[in-house]
């Protein structure tokens, strides 16, 4: 039985965002490296950790990674 052409991933999809196993698919905040003196310390410090795609997110990207 003939089967159609797969999915290829998406590359620069591939280089923004960090599939891990059976976790969360992470990618790192805009707008932390620099010019942020305008912005509060807690902004600046929140901008550090990885962000994570919301469930709705992940459900439409997950077959182009």
């Amino acid at each position: 039985m003939a089967k159609g052409p797969k999915q290829k991933t998406h590359h620069a999809t591939k280089k923004v965002l960090k599939v891990r196993n059976g976790g969360p698919i992470t990618y790192k905040k805009s707008n932390g490296n620099h010019m942020t003196a305008k912005d509060s310390a807690k902004a600046v410090r929140q901008r550090r950790n990885k962000g994570t795609l919301s469930k709705g997110d992940y459900n439409r990207l997950k077959s182009v990674i």
